[in-house]
């Protein structure tokens, strides 16, 4: 209790532009974080260049909650790597291991060579086919955000608990979002 009545007065004390001070450098932070982003997009080539697995479907090799670090180079997918793709019609990128695949040199749909793949998880009994959208067969390299190239266990559970608990993540922000109006310097 007395922690937030410090607080109470730490707040009511400020001037406006100490609070001024503050937003600005919550808009900093936010702005760093922005430009790290881009830049490991830009540096690992893939729209999306951590992402964290949402289910057991990769399990014993990656569990819910490993975090995983993408990277897109410009060769043909190999079988037997791990990629993480998005399919028409799904919000959600899906992590499995291509298990077939097929490259041609030849132009298709006006761009120079082209992959086919077909994926699954090591958990599952079956191909990704029933993932696909209808009547789709195969993955085009445009489905595939990224390659797997290294992972943290556990970190992103943090992610899959703000996301079941949205209450939590809004209280989280808020209580940061405090301490930064808060903060001496």
């Amino acid at each position: 209790m007395e922690v937030v009545t410090d607080t109470y007065r730490t707040l009511r004390s400020m001037t406006a532009r100490q609070y001024l001070l503050h937003g600005v450098s919550l808009g900093l932070i936010m702005t760093s974080a922005l430009i790290i982003w881009k830049t490991l997009m830009l540096v690992s080539g893939s729209e999306s260049p951590v992402v964290v697995v949402l289910s057991g479907s990769m399990e014993p090799g990656f569990k819910k909650g490993d975090i995983l670090f993408l990277h897109m180079p410009s060769t043909p997918v190999a079988n037997g790597e791990i990629v993480v793709f998005n399919v028409d019609g799904r919000d959600i990128p899906i992590v499995h291991r291509v298990i077939r695949s097929h490259h041609n040199t030849k132009s298709y749909k006006g761009k120079p060579g082209y992959q086919e793949m077909l994926t699954k998880g090591d958990n599952n009994h079956g191909d990704d086919r029933v993932l696909y959208a209808p009547g789709q067969l195969w993955l085009d390299r445009d489905h595939v955000m990224g390659r797997s190239c290294g992972f943290l266990p556990h970190v992103g559970m943090v992610t899959i608990i703000m996301n079941d608990y949205v209450y939590l993540k809004y209280a989280l922000i808020g209580f940061l979002g405090l301490l930064v109006l808060t903060s001496k310097e």
